[in-house]
């Protein structure tokens, strides 16, 4: 399953929101969970990996969830993007 979204937080993903990322992602151990953008992909369940993607207000970000509980870890995750104000939903 997978989502896209553009970054609308000022500062773009740095460590707090990342951290929240990361934290998310960790609580489905039955789901692998990717973050992919500017043509590369990294797990979001490591803060370096999604901290080295450097995303910035209006970069496009895919959020990728495979495995189990990945409709309930891609909603988890979809509600840190738009809850934190790190980013909206492109449709």
């Amino acid at each position: 399953m997978q989502q896209s979204f553009r970054i609308t937080d000022e500062d773009g993903i740095h460590a707090r929101p990342a951290t929240a990322l990361v934290n998310t992602a960790n609580k489905f151990k039955g789901a692998e969970s990717f973050a992919e953008a500017k043509g590369k992909k990294v797990t979001l369940k490591s803060i370096l990996g999604v901290l080295s993607l450097g995303l910035e207000k209006g970069d496009e970000i895919s959020i990728i969830v495979n495995g189990e509980g990945e409709a309930e870890a891609l909603q988890a995750l979809t509600d840190v993007m738009v809850n934190e104000g790190l980013g909206e939903i492109n449709a």
